[in-house]
């Protein structure tokens, strides 16, 4: 009889305990943690701190030279390949 319970603990009681301990150990940890929170508020204060920077860089291009802009803002061409570069497709 003692057999029976131990195989019947193995088989279904063990595996479902496991499964659930692991379910709800999974369902804790699904938010940021502290650390996480306060990682990402230095990476947007440092992101701040750039995109101010690079404001002050535009201003001072700007007053400098006054057609950087258009010298830096076209689209780079597109090199060309040849065709046996790429695999084709099948379609």
């Amino acid at each position: 009889m003692i057999e029976i319970f131990g195989i019947l603990f193995l088989t279904v009681v063990a595996p479902l305990w496991i499964v659930f301990h692991y379910i709800t150990t999974w369902k804790k940890q699904r938010g940021l943690s502290s650390e996480d929170e306060k990682m990402l508020d230095e990476v947007y204060d440092v992101m701040d701190r750039m995109e101010d920077r690079i404001k002050t860089l535009e201003k001072i291009l700007d007053a400098e030279s006054t057609d950087w802009r258009e010298k830096h803002d076209e689209p780079e061409e597109t090199p060309t390949y040849p065709q046996s570069t790429f695999p084709r497709e099948a379609s």
